[in-house]
């Protein structure tokens, strides 16, 4: 039965028409599983995530082995993007139950939600010691009939060992005292240790960019002018734009690398990454004023620009790894291919980029600069990117994940907004105030409840939205609202973010011990009601609600923003500082506070004004321009002229713009 092709995920869809009788999670599932009694095998994915596609083509498209599937089992599959509670709750199951995690995720569980057995990946036929998946499901039907007292116990003892993390309790110290100013020096002097000085980034293979690791080092710099720690950025985003993690001839950047030297990609690219690296390079640029990190940041907006965006204005998931059941084949090249479209140009080229008769990635080449961070280009490079990108787009593309999700386009929005504005690129600021508005016109329900994914119809199913949207979609979107109001000068942004932050502290607000919940109160129970805390791959949903209520109290004056993010830091800062790799986002939250933001207030139309302001990298300063709205900043304030402020006490106000530069310091 077809169950799965009404879905808003395009990984759901791409199992529609296995043989396997796929439930999409929900009460229909767990009252089959109940009516039927059965145990529940979840499987958990994502469009971008190789080995899903290969543990789906082995079994979940093999008719024997559905047909064990459909005898034993409830089957449900989840794409991991769409509901990150279920994912995030059963992750900590598999994890403690074998001591690894990763995806494609399979559980075991009963009817009601508790999981008993879990692993990630089997295969087909058993490999060595690895068991094939058709005898791991006969044992655990084994096991279900004939113990069934030992599923029970082991699934009421796991059940009970998770979320340990919601249970946290805020330091009461802390809390009185505030965020220790000393904790960013704490923060990098850990990120030292880690630092690898080679090929920058922190540890070894597969290396992951850790974005967030480094924006940390880049305020260390601003505090300290340690020039060390601005080489540990300086080197390491030579080294990732240097490498094959970055796409030198679309823009954009890679998931990870499973080296320690950034060549060889996983070759998904993802939103959210881009978003991350994009405003990362933004940074670097505006910190050293270096050409090279602006012309990433200008090529990696311009890949989300020209291969993630829907016309409306949202912006997809993600591009996989595969094409033609290959990964990686879209963006390889062998000598001989490069010279077929470049002719007596190709060899300047295939210099530049290291290309090698034996190639680098299984005899062909992952194009990579040799020689780190001289990446301005010689226009006959140039002009054979361009031929190359242009050959390049005739090959079959990897598949492309087109659901549009809350989260992930708040964070893009937010360094799109920040980019426009530090660079004055206009193109870059329609495109934002276009992503907001579609944001609000299809992800936002007449009652105001915002949702997680939307999805574009086709000649089967209209444009919907589904799935409540959790804490980090409040957060990254009141986040992202609020620097789309500091870049456009906008009131109305200001004011939709307002709206975002009051809805994520009525429906997430932990009122026992502080921090969100990962879901709203009126959201289905779950075995347990997560609360997520550490940054991953994207800022948690506690970290991004910091930044963004800091931020957003200054401009408007509400002190019960400032409230609530002092009571997220009591809660989480200490652990912070000692484990920043983990809490990469959450420190610029510590840090915001521990120092205070500067508020900035140009009245009237005074361009000059607002340029100087931005011309620098101003980490803890927010500015309110252009149209005004409720806030003290704009009390009694006087036409054309600057005002630079601390706790709303400011300087003698200014109208030239050296004198305000003066004042910023």
């Amino acid at each position: 039965m077809n169950r799965l092709d009404a879905e808003t995920s395009p990984y759901l869809r791409q199992h529609a028409d296995n043989p396997v009788d796929w439930y999409p999670w929900g009460p229909e599932a767990f009252a089959a599983a109940r009516a039927a009694d059965k145990p529940v095998l979840l499987s958990v994915g994502y469009s971008a995530c190789h080995w899903c596609h290969v543990m789906a083509h082995e079994s979940f498209e093999d008719p024997e082995t559905a047909a064990v599937m459909n005898e034993l089992f409830v089957n449900v599959k989840v794409d991991r993007e769409e509901r990150p509670d279920v994912d995030t709750i059963y992750m900590e199951a598999v994890q403690a139950l074998s001591g690894r995690g990763g995806w494609p995720m399979t559980v075991f569980m009963t009817p009601d939600g508790r999981p008993f057995h879990g692993g990630t990946y089997y295969p087909n036929v058993r490999r060595g010691q690895m068991p094939s998946f058709t005898e791991i499901m006969h044992r655990i039907h084994d096991v279900w009939v004939n113990r069934r007292p030992e599923v029970d116990e082991q699934a009421d003892q796991l059940t009970r060992s998770l979320n340990r993390t919601a249970l946290i309790q805020p330091d009461p110290q802390r809390a009185a005292a505030g965020p220790e100013a000393e904790a960013l020096q704490q923060a990098t002097a850990a990120l030292r240790r880690q630092y690898d000085a080679a090929w920058g980034g922190f540890g070894g293979a597969p290396k992951f960019p850790q974005t967030m690791s480094h924006e940390v080092l880049l305020r260390s710099y601003l505090h300290s002018g340690d020039q060390d720690v601005l080489n540990m950025v300086i080197n390491s985003l030579d080294a990732m734009a240097s490498g094959g993690i970055y796409d030198h001839l679309g823009g954009g950047f890679s998931r990870y690398s499973v080296d320690a030297q950034w060549i060889v990609p996983h070759f998904e690219k993802m939103l959210y990454d881009n978003a991350l690296f994009a405003r990362l390079y933004l940074h670097a640029w505006q910190v050293t004023g270096r050409p090279r990190f602006r012309q990433v940041l200008d090529e990696t907006v311009g890949f989300v620009l020209r291969d993630l965006r829907h016309p409306s204005g949202g912006f997809y998931s993600a591009l996989d790894a595969d094409s033609e059941g290959e990964e990686g084949r879209f963006y390889v090249w062998t000598p001989a291919q490069i010279t077929s479209v470049l002719g007596d140009d190709a060899e300047e080229f295939m210099a530049w980029y290291g290309v090698t008769e034996s190639g680098n990635f299984e005899g062909q080449n992952i194009l990579w600069r040799p020689v780190r961070g001289d990446l301005e280009r010689p226009p006959a490079v140039e002009l054979g990117r361009e031929r190359l990108l242009s050959a390049r787009n005739l090959r079959i593309p990897p598949g492309l994940d087109d659901k549009v999700l809350l989260e992930w386009n708040g964070l893009m929005l937010a360094t799109l907004a920040e980019a426009a504005a530090a660079t004055g690129n206009q193109q870059w600021m329609e495109a934002a105030v276009k992503n907001g508005g579609f944001l609000l016109d299809q992800l936002r329900r007449a009652d105001g409840r915002w949702l997680r994914s939307w999805q574009a119809g086709d000649g089967r199913r209209p444009a919907q939205a589904r799935h409540l949207a959790y804490a980090a979609d409040y957060a990254a979107v009141a986040d992202a609202f609020t620097r789309l109001g500091e870049a456009s000068g906008q009131a109305r942004w200001i004011d939709e973010a307002a709206n975002a932050t009051d809805a994520m502290l009525e429906l997430f607000w932990d009122d026992e011990r502080g921090g969100v919940y990962s879901t709203g109160s009126d959201a289905e129970a779950l075995v347990c009601r997560p609360k997520e805390i550490a940054d991953n791959a994207v800022p948690s949903a506690n970290s991004a609600a910091a930044v963004a209520l800091l931020r957003l109290g200054t401009l408007t004056g509400r002190a019960s923003y400032h409230d609530r993010a002092h009571d997220i830091l009591a809660l989480l800062g200490e652990v912070a500082a000692n484990h920043p790799s983990g809490f990469g986002h959450l420190l610029e939250a510590v840090d915001m506070a521990a120092t205070g933001l500067t508020e900035i207030v140009i009245v009237g139309e005074r361009p000059d004004l607002v340029d100087a302001v931005r011309e620098r990298y101003r980490p803890n300063a927010v500015l309110a321009w252009g149209e005004p709205y409720p806030s003290p900043l704009w009390d009694n304030r006087t036409e054309g002229l600057a005002y630079v402020c601390r706790n709303y006490t400011c300087q003698l106000p200014v109208s030239d713009a050296q004198d305000l530069r003066a004042q910023l310091g």
